[in-house]
């Protein structure tokens, strides 16, 4: 699935990022404005393709006299459809912290990060995924190998795109932040939250961890 434009799954013409930013728009807009929101064509190609969704009837075209404005007719039968596939992020988000909430060993925080989170990225990117275990729990622990498996599957299934799971514990997130890795702030900006604490939560934590394991380091010196 392109993550960046999802409804080009069912619709890859044009006609996808023009619908896109239709279905994300509540006031009209006129042709040069979607074509600069969708990124994509010609103005005159998505002129074009505004003229042909109007005559369906999917898309109202307002006269100003020296200008015209294009919305969609949600009251259309297909505007729900085109209203769905506008929000597939939202529908995966919802789909994966359903399955993780449901897990027999709950995680202590899962969240989306990278591309999905930022709406950029493409049909071969990685769908990122943090999942923060619990510290008594094992690295190894089948079951919970076996929930992370599940979970980087049903992402495959769901878009078409490869799953990548950082997983660790509450104690080695706190040594993250200890080295300051960079990949910190991947894991953080942006973020989208499926189930658990809250990342922020869990940093302050991981800082106190750190701070005292400094001072306990310096106070043995």
């Amino acid at each position: 699935m392109d993550l960046k434009s999802p409804i080009s799954t069912v619709v890859p013409s044009l006609d996808g990022p023009v619908l896109l930013v239709l279905a994300r728009s509540e006031e009209g807009l006129s042709g040069r404005q979607i074509h600069k929101l969708a990124g994509s064509g010609s103005v005159a190609g998505v002129r074009l393709v505004l003229q042909r969704l109007a005559a369906t009837g999917l898309v109202h075209v307002d006269d100003l006299g020296n200008s015209l404005l294009y919305r969609l007719n949600r009251k259309h039968l297909v505007a729900p459809a085109v209203e769905f596939l506008a929000d597939l992020r939202s529908t995966l988000i919802s789909r994966l912290a359903d399955e993780i909430s449901g897990w027999r060993i709950p995680a202590v925080h899962a969240s989306v990060y990278g591309a999905v989170a930022r709406g950029d990225g493409d049909l071969d990117t990685d769908v990122e995924l943090l999942l923060i275990r619990p510290d008594h729990l094992d690295a190894g622990d089948v079951l919970w190998e076996d929930q992370a498996g599940r979970l980087m599957q049903t992402v495959v299934d769901l878009t078409g795109n490869p799953a990548h799971v950082f997983e660790l514990s509450r104690t080695e997130l706190a040594g993250h932040l200890t080295t300051e890795d960079p990949i910190l702030n991947d894991w953080a900006h942006p973020s989208l939250p499926l189930t658990g604490l809250p990342l922020t939560t869990l940093l302050a934590e991981a800082g106190h961890l750190a701070a005292a394991a400094i001072k306990e380091a310096a106070a043995i010196k």
